[in-house]
């Protein structure tokens, strides 16, 4: 836990002192509800037939597994839902219609982390929790921590980070939060998935080394410190074998070195081998359906059902597997609303409509700006407005994150609602999406790519509707100022679920060019308005250098949400600050990213993860390659000035303060990150990582002193030959700065 002082001076010269601890109260086993009593589990388990036993480790719908009525436990109920509660299926699979299901449509998860708040982070999952327990859910399938590795991924956009120290940092708050309603967390996908490629198939050859160091510790925090009450496998292999019945990932570390007491879910169809998934730590199997019968399946018939129920029989297999798996099912029935009463929860009031646009008021990140924003009204009396994603809807796309949201706010919308008479706003859709099979990888593996080894021509693919263009340009010729709002999208409208999508689950992207001939029209744009900011929504970067040098402004909105449009069009014309900083590096092709330069992506069959622990901005800085805008980094309409750093170390912590100043002439916030570096390593490490950080909100002309401590683990690393965490002697140097490419101080510690 790290705590942090801020002293706030105004120019008056009065002081403020606040003291707080950054992260909310540790989440623990019950959370502050009712303990559970193991004697009452060992009760009920004894009183259970094997028959009974089993029915509670294996769905007995799409969304819900088996329960005892005979001993009244009742069926735990799941929902998708990391950016908001999922729609309602009852006990098919496909959305009811007419459900009473609307929920507030959050900001996604890479948009929360572009906040580097960590008390949304609490927020966000309070919200979520509110609304899951209200709609009568007892497991929400979130928050998605995987790393992102390659900014191809399709799923990127519910995910968090390419840092494990910031993705664990946002994911801890989302779990405290949601848990606190006493709806159980299940953070996804343990571990390594990291690609919607032949996820059902492939193997991620991984290190231990970049194990410990990437993909794991933002799990290790979300249990540890976040308490969360389940996990979710993944679909692929690692190393050989399927994570979610893995015997190193599950048994040793999960539930042997990290004390884990909760639930392992399968992902839904992720179970392979069903004495695997006995032995190796698969407490609830989810989903098999779908391999198998989609419209109709036999619950018995899963890995976990009667073929279970055979090995145990015919003394395969111990008995007492199958009670530990039902001992942690029960625990979690115990700890969240599935046995204990929780209130009732909430659902589309005002608050949380106001918490998913603070998210995206502080998710939304600045990255060009050369004096264009904020935009002016009393300056500009025409305003185009172009672009197909300014008036397009997401909330019911991108595969099983889809919510029927409650409202969302297009960014046409927002405009039109800020500025209000006071200035015309002409719109133009400017191009049309449409489906390309050839613009993206499907989840089956390279069918799509062997279609594509003979075609040379895949820009002919992107090409834009001339006709569409020609009238955006027209009127942004003929405007004050122009805002053109493009990127990704999720799905496109009369496809089937998971086809025909660029940024959504089972598929990922091809490469990182604009779609749908967008880089064509921004070009023509500015060619003819030299006022022009571009704002471009979706869950990655895209390839820039034809267009950014000419592109006056650039702000990156992500998803952002029901009231997404609100924000950007706040931000756009002053009345928010932006603050967002990058979660990822944006580098201009997705083949600088060390995943396709050093290591493979998508593979064939096996993917070698080759760059080992040089993921993002380790890989970047440590080789000082070039990259469009770095890890961290994010623009302000006013300034800050970092000063007075002191660093000081006593026992077993180290203490880092640093003073931040704003000064410029409007408030706004900052983000202090704490980097650290070993000198003299015995063995390679990156130049740079980041192992502290904190956002602080300053009027004009005030400064906050903001402190952090860092403990040991802050400067270990896992040693590739003895499989340990290692705290080497010698020389550390702390590094202060905005982003990972800004460090403005420096000083070294010695261990």
């Amino acid at each position: 836990m790290k705590h942090i002082t801020f002293i706030l001076g105004v120019i008056a010269g009065s002081m403020l002192l606040i003291s707080c601890n950054s992260d909310r109260e540790q989440a623990t086993g019950d959370s502050g509800f009712a303990e559970v009593s193991e004697a009452k589990i060992d009760s009920l388990i004894n009183q259970m037939t094997l028959d009974e036993k089993i029915d509670l480790i294996h769905a007995s719908s799409s969304f819900t597994s088996g329960g005892v009525p005979r001993l009244d436990i009742p069926e735990l109920v799941f929902s998708d839902g990391p950016h908001g509660v999922r729609h309602e299926h009852g006990r098919g699979w496909y959305a009811l219609e007419d459900a009473d299901d609307e929920a507030t449509y959050l900001p996604v998860g890479i948009s929360l982390a572009s906040t580097w708040n960590k008390d949304l982070g609490y927020d966000y999952g309070e919200v979520l929790g509110n609304e899951a327990k209200q709609r009568g859910k007892n497991v929400l399938l979130g928050p998605g921590i995987n790393i992102i590795r390659s900014p191809l991924n399709g799923r990127n956009f519910e995910y968090l980070s390419e840092d494990p120290f910031l993705t664990g940092a946002m994911g801890v708050g989302y779990v405290q939060g949601l848990q606190a309603q006493g709806v159980a967390a299940c953070p996804k996908h343990y571990t390594a998935n990291n690609q919607e490629t032949d996820r059902h198939n492939i193997d991620a050859l991984i290190s231990k080394r970049a194990l410990h160091e990437i993909y794991l510790p933002a799990f290790r925090d979300v249990v540890q410190d976040g308490g969360a009450w389940s996990i979710m496998g993944a679909y692929n292999k690692v190393n050989g074998q399927y994570t979610t019945h893995h015997e190193y990932l599950n048994n040793v570390v999960l539930k042997g070195d990290w004390e884990y007491d909760g639930v392992v879910l399968s992902d839904w169809a992720s179970v392979k081998d069903t004495r695997e998934a006995l032995l190796y730590g698969t407490d609830i199997e989810m989903g098999t359906e779908l391999l198998r019968d989609f419209n109709n399946p036999v619950y018995d018939e899963f890995y976990l059902a009667n073929p279970a129920k055979e090995m145990i029989e015919n003394g395969e297999i111990d008995e007492q597997l199958v009670d530990e798996k039902v001992r942690r099912v029960l625990r979690l029935m115990h700890r969240t609303t599935a046995l204990t009463d929780h209130g009732p929860g909430k659902r589309n009031v005002e608050e949380h409509q106001q918490k998913a646009l603070e998210v995206a008021r502080e998710g939304i990140v600045l990255l060009k700006n050369d004096e264009m924003l904020p935009i002016d009204r009393t300056e500009v009396k025409t305003l185009a407005v172009i672009g197909h994603n300014a008036n397009r809807r997401f909330a019911g796309r991108g595969g099983s994150s889809q919510v029927n949201a409650f409202y969302e706010i297009t960014p046409l919308e927002g405009i039109r609602n800020l500025v209000g008479e006071d200035v015309e706003v002409v719109f133009a859709e400017g191009y049309e999406p449409y489906y390309d099979e050839s613009l993206f990888r499907g989840e089956g593996g390279d069918a799509a790519s062997q279609s594509r080894e003979n075609r040379q021509d895949v820009e002919l693919a992107r090409t834009a509707n001339e006709d569409l263009m020609q009238e955006a340009v027209n009127i942004a010729e003929e405007a004050d100022a122009v805002i053109f709002v493009g990127g990704w999208i999720h799905g496109h409208e009369g496809m089937p679920w998971g086809q025909g999508t660029y940024d959504a689950e089972a598929r990922d992207k091809l490469n990182l060019k604009l779609i749908f001939g967008q880089e064509d029209l921004i070009r023509q744009i500015n060619s003819v308005n030299d006022r022009t900011a571009v704002v471009l929504m979706g869950g990655s970067n895209v390839e820039m250098e034809n267009w950014l040098p000419d592109t006056p402004a650039y702000l990156h909105a992500w998803y952002p949400g029901m009231e997404g449009g609100t924000a950007i069009a706040e931000i756009l014309f002053g009345e928010v600050n932006p603050s967002g900083k990058l979660p990822m590096t944006f580098a201009n092709s997705h083949e600088d990213y060390p995943s396709h330069s050093i290591g493979e992506f998508p593979g064939d069959g096996t993917v070698d993860y080759a760059e080992d622990i040089y993921v993002g901005y380790r890989y970047f800085d440590t080789q000082n390659k070039d990259v469009l805008f770095p890890f961290g980094f994010g623009l302000s309409y006013t300034t800050f000035e970092f000063s007075n750093l002191q660093v000081s170390k006593q026992e077993d912590r180290v203490t880092v303060q640093t003073t931040v100043t704003n000064t410029g002439d409007r408030e706004g916030a900052e983000v202090v990150q704490v980097y650290v570096h070993h000198k003299d390593p015995s063995v390679e490490r990156p130049i740079r990582e980041l192992k502290g950080f904190e956002k602080v909100q300053l009027d004009p002309g005030a400064s906050a002193t903001v402190t952090i401590e860092l403990d040991e683990s802050a400067f270990m690393y896992y040693h590739p030959e003895n499989l340990e965490w290692v705290l080497e002697s010698g020389s550390y140097e702390v590094q202060v700065g905005n982003s990972s490419r800004d460090i403005k101080m420096r000083e070294e510690v010695v261990w």
